[in-house]
């Protein structure tokens, strides 16, 4: 019988993103090859390119290299045993939630760099965001720098062992894993009306809540940071009927923010949680065809990360130029009902009743990447399919959430966003964000992975002359 070397290969980048919940993309990456183990080492190196890896041959250049080392394993072991290093040392056990956190901040030095310069003495910030370790160690980096910080977890979004690491280190944690209908309500209601100066929010949940249940608690803010496309969505919907009460800042529209997390770090954590829950019924994603509805940049990056482990992958898309995109970036485009037959179905729209009954019966096994709550409808859930994940967004519900170093970028700009609310002071509305935060984001970034970039020197200036070079032999 002939060696599956994908699925090896796949096998191992997956141990890896469980053991640490850190990225391949943009990570400086060795595959050192026996020859008892050629064959799989270089299907190996052609997956973690496909998957944004950068290979190397040489040493180690940076002190987060990944190695891995096939000349260290014996010629009669099974190849997904293959020793992996991390900055040339084992990688790390994570045992417990506080090891979690701690091996979080480790990996999060733009947020560290960022936090440095923002003043937040004395304000009083709620934080309200997929609780697990690199949620807490925002939370920490908020109070090292002087403010008074509480955490609120939604039930299916809340790792109890974190939350509970974190309160016995200070900080208040409303919600939790146990809660349901009225409780989990007045748990929600009980945070809002701690009294803050500034909510950091994802999905808008509790901005929302605030001007449901009284919109003096949102008039009383600073303002609110959202961290997501859904979430916003709503709030502008509010902004444009005057119901809004509070300064909203665009963290989710950042090209710092967007461009890494909806795509690589929803991507690649949710294709790789959904290969976790298929091995768990003998399948993989190439075992039949792959559906991704929704091409934003969480569908781009769902659809690219399924092609890079093998799947043949088609698209649906509402908006004909998004749809066009995923044309030209060579998947099959059409009408879901058309392309679920029998299919792998992920949903990336974020938006509630995505995946019904009527895609759900056609389809081999859904899933839903990111998201809102319903976005596969009870109907849907109920069917024939292979629900993963429960119909959550199946990187909290099956995994650790967003790769480390992504949450590093978004919470970077989340601080940065913080840093200007309180500078600016805007007005009630939803705001997008300068781009000095995306460039100091990105500079930040590309010091800490050690990558030097050109200056810019080119530059017009407001007295330039506005005519044509063009012409300028010409003129009289």
């Amino acid at each position: 019988m002939a060696v599956d070397t994908t699925r090896i290969a796949e096998a191992i980048v997956r141990r890896f993103a469980r053991r640490t919940n850190l990225m391949i993309a943009s990570r400086t990456v060795r595959v050192d090859a026996s020859p008892a183990h050629r064959v799989v080492a270089e299907r190996l190196t052609a997956l973690l390119h496909d998957l944004g890896a950068v290979l190397t041959t040489g040493a180690a250049s940076d002190a987060g290299m990944l190695r891995f080392d096939f000349t260290a394993l014996p010629a009669d072991a099974d190849p997904t045993d293959v020793p992996v290093l991390l900055g040339g040392a084992p990688l790390p056990e994570r045992p417990d939630a506080a090891a979690r956190i701690a091996f979080a901040a480790s990996h999060m030095p733009v947020s560290a760099t960022v936090a440095e310069d923002i003043d937040v003495r004395g304000l009083r910030i709620g934080v309200c965001m997929v609780l697990e370790p690199k949620t807490a160690q925002l939370a920490l980096l908020l109070r090292s720098r002087g403010a008074d910080v509480a955490v609120y977890g939604h039930p299916d979004e809340t790792d109890a062992a974190v939350a509970a690491a974190l309160a016995e280190r200070g900080i208040p944690v409303d919600g939790g894993a146990d809660l349901s209908g009225l409780e989990e309500r007045a748990a929600a209601e009980g945070f809002l009306r701690r009294g803050f100066d500034i909510l950091i929010d994802d999905g808008s949940h509790l901005i929302r809540l605030a001007h449901e249940i009284d919109p003096a608690i949102a008039a009383s803010w600073i303002g609110a940071n959202e961290e997501t496309t859904s979430g916003l969505t709503p709030l502008r919907r509010m902004d444009a009927a005057g119901l809004l009460r509070t300064p909203v800042m665009a963290v989710n529209d950042a090209a710092a923010k967007t461009r890494f997390d909806n795509r690589y770090g929803t991507g690649f954590s949710c294709v790789l949680a959904i290969a976790d829950l298929l091995e768990e019924h003998s399948l993989t994603v190439r075992d039949q065809p792959a559906l991704v509805i929704g091409y934003g940049p969480v569908g781009e990056g769902v659809a690219a990360y399924l092609r890079a482990l093998g799947a043949t992958v088609a698209v649906a898309e509402v908006d004909p130029v998004r749809a066009l995109i995923a044309r030209h970036d060579g998947y099959a485009v059409g009408p879901a009902s058309a392309l679920a037959d029998g299919a792998l179905v992920v949903s990336a729209t974020g938006v509630a009743g995505t995946i019904d009954e009527a895609v759900a019966e056609r389809a081999a096994a859904i899933a839903v990447a990111g998201g809102v709550p319903g976005e596969v409808t009870a109907a849907a859930a109920a069917s024939a399919a292979l629900l993963l994940g429960d119909g959550g967004a199946v990187n909290i519900t099956a995994a650790e959430g967003n790769p480390i170093e992504i949450m590093d970028l978004s919470f970077a700009v989340q601080l940065a966003a913080l840093d200007h609310l309180l500078r600016t002071r805007p007005g009630v509305g939803v705001h997008a964000l300068p781009s000095e935060i995306d460039d100091r984001v990105g500079r930040a970034a590309l010091a800490a992975r050690g990558v030097r970039i050109d200056e810019r020197t080119a530059s017009v200036g407001t007295d330039a002359d506005w005519r044509s070079a063009r012409y300028e032999e010409t003129r009289g």
